[in-house]
C-alpha cells in the first residue's frame, strides 16, 4: 500500500517522500505487458499472437519504467488535490537517493518531492502611505499651443518665393566644408529638411531674404536653438554629444522654401476636431480643448500616484520566499536550464514580479473585485471605437457588435483585456484608501516623475 509523508526542510519549503509497495505498480504493469501483446506489430507473429515473454524481453524495462514513475506521480497529485497546500508552481523530483529502477528486482520504492510554499502575509497599511498627488494645472499659453499646432496639422503647404517667416520649412542639403566653403573630399553630404525658428538668432538672420538654390557656410555649434543640435548632429551621423563634430563646417544650400498655412479659426476647423460637439465659437473651442488637455494631464497625475501604490506596497509588504526552491525551479523549469549565475541575476526581478502577483491576488480577492462579461464587451467596443479616432461612423454600427462578437471569442485578447480591467480596478481600490498630498506641478516635471512599472 502506498504511503504519502510531509516534512519541513526549510523557510517555506516542504519535502513529500512518497514509497511504493510492489502491489502499487506491478498489477498495472502486468496490464499495459498484456495490452502490449494484444496489440504489438513484431514481424514473424500474427497480431495479438506475440508471446508475453518476448515482449517483456524487448519493452518490459521501459514500461515497468513508466508504470513506476507514473504511480509515484499520481500517488503525489492525489496527495496535493486532498491536502491543498498552497504551494509555487509545480513539485519539483529530488535527485538525490533515487534507487535504480529494475525490473529483473521489483521492490519497494522512494520518491522525493519538494515544493515551495506561498506566505502568508499582511499588506502594508494603505492609510499610512506617504504619497503626492501631481497636478498639472493648464495655462492658456498651453491651450494656445495646441491651438496653432492643430491649425498646423490642418493647414495646407504653400512655396513661397523667399525665406521671411518663422514657419518657413526649409529643405537643404548640408555638404561638409572648411570654414572657406570648399568641399572636404569624402565629407557628409545630407539632405535634411529645417525650420527657420530652429536655427540661433544670428543665422535667422543670414538666410532671411534667401531663395531657391541660395546658399551659405556656417559652423554646427553656435548655430541652433536649444536641443537642436543634438537632433541635426544625429541626422548627420553623429553622437549627439559629439563636441568635435559640433566644430564642423557645412554648406547650406536651400532647394525648397515652404511654408503651412494656418487653418482658420471657424466652425468647419472645430467640427473637424471635435466632430459633432458642435462648436460655434472661438471660446467654445479653446474651452473645449481646455477640458480635453486637463483630462490627459489628470491621467498622467493619477498614472503617476498609481506608480507610487505599486512601489509602496511592493517596498513596504513585508513577505518571505522558499528561496533556494524557487532558484532550483527557475533553473530547470525554461526551455534550456540555466547556470547558477543567470538565476542569481534573474532572481530579484523575478521576486519582485511574484511579491507583486501575490499582493494583487490579495488585493482582488480580499476584495472581490471582478470583471463582468459586459464590462469586457463595452472595454472591447471602445477600444473599436478608439481605432476610428472619434470619426462619425454613420447610423448603422451593427457590424461593431458582431465584431466585438468575434473578440469574446479569442482567448488571449480576453485575457489580457481582462488583467488590464482587473488591474484598473485594483488600483482604484488602493487610491481609494489613501490621502495624498497634492502638489502643482509642471508638465515636464510630471513627465520627469514617471517610472511605468509592470504589472
Amino acid at each position: 500500500m502506498a504511503s504519502v509523508a510531509r516534512e519541513n526542510i526549510g523557510l517555506l519549503n516542504d519535502k513529500i517522500t512518497v514509497k511504493l509497495s510492489k502491489d502499487d505498480y506491478l498489477p498495472g504493469f502486468e496490464k499495459k505487458l498484456k495490452d502490449y501483446s494484444k496489440n504489438a506489430n513484431i514481424p514473424g507473429f500474427r497480431k495479438g499472437m506475440v508471446p508475453t515473454g518476448m515482449v517483456k524481453k524487448m519493452y518490459g524495462s521501459a514500461i515497468y519504467t513508466e508504470e513506476v514513475l507514473k504511480t509515484a506521480e499520481k500517488e503525489l497529485y492525489t496527495y496535493l488535490q486532498k491536502e491543498q497546500p498552497d504551494i509555487f508552481a509545480q513539485p519539483l523530483a529530488l535527485e538525490t537517493g533515487v534507487q535504480p529502477i529494475d525490473f529483473n528486482n521489483p521492490a519497494e520504492y522512494e520518491f522525493g518531492f519538494e515544493i515551495g510554499l506561498k506566505p502568508e502575509f499582511e499588506l502594508a497599511p494603505l492609510a499610512k502611505a506617504k504619497l503626492t498627488l501631481h497636478k498639472v494645472k493648464v495655462t492658456d499659453q498651453m491651450v494656445q499651443e495646441e491651438t496653432s499646432r492643430l491649425q498646423i496639422k490642418g493647414g495646407k503647404m504653400t512655396e513661397p518665393e523667399k525665406v521671411d517667416n518663422d514657419e518657413n520649412v526649409l529643405n537643404v542639403q548640408l555638404t561638409e566644408t572648411d570654414k572657406d566653403g570648399n568641399s572636404i573630399e569624402g565629407g557628409i553630404s545630407k539632405a535634411n529638411s529645417l525650420m527657420l525658428k530652429y536655427f540661433s538668432p544670428a543665422l535667422k538672420q543670414q538666410l532671411t531674404g534667401k531663395v531657391k538654390d541660395d546658399s551659405l557656410v556656417f559652423q554646427l555649434a553656435g548655430s541652433f536653438e536649444g536641443d537642436k543640435l543634438a537632433a541635426v548632429l544625429e541626422d548627420l551621423g553623429f553622437a549627439k554629444e559629439d563636441t568635435a563634430a559640433a566644430e564642423k563646417y557645412f554648406k547650406l544650400t536651400i532647394e525648397k522654401i515652404g511654408l503651412v498655412e494656418k487653418r482658420e479659426l471657424n466652425e468647419e476647423f472645430f467640427n473637424e476636431v471635435f466632430p459633432g460637439a458642435a462648436i460655434a465659437t472661438e471660446e467654445e473651442f479653446r474651452n473645449k480643448l481646455k477640458e480635453e488637455i486637463q483630462q490627459y494631464w489628470d491621467s498622467q497625475s493619477r498614472n503617476q500616484l498609481h506608480d507610487q501604490l505599486y512601489h509602496y506596497l511592493l517596498d513596504e509588504t513585508k513577505m518571505e520566499f522558499p528561496a533556494e526552491f524557487l532558484k532550483r525551479w527557475l533553473q530547470i523549469n525554461g526551455e534550456q536550464r540555466k547556470s547558477a549565475e543567470e538565476v542569481e541575476a534573474e532572481f530579484p526581478v523575478f521576486t519582485n514580479q511574484l511579491k507583486w502577483t501575490l499582493i494583487s491576488d490579495k488585493i482582488i480577492k480580499d476584495n472581490q473585485l471582478d470583471v463582468s462579461q459586459q464590462e469586457l464587451k463595452d472595454s472591447l467596443k471602445a477600444q473599436v471605437m478608439g481605432y476610428f479616432g472619434g470619426a462619425s461612423l454613420g447610423d448603422d454600427t451593427s457590424w461593431i457588435d458582431s465584431y466585438v462578437e468575434r473578440m469574446m471569442k479569442d482567448e488571449k485578447q480576453l485575457e489580457s483585456t481582462y488583467r488590464r480591467l482587473v488591474t484598473e480596478k485594483l488600483f482604484g481600490w488602493a487610491q481609494a484608501q489613501v490621502t495624498p498630498a497634492e502638489k502643482e506641478v509642471t508638465p515636464e516635471e510630471l513627465n520627469g516623475l514617471q517610472h511605468h512599472h509592470h504589472h
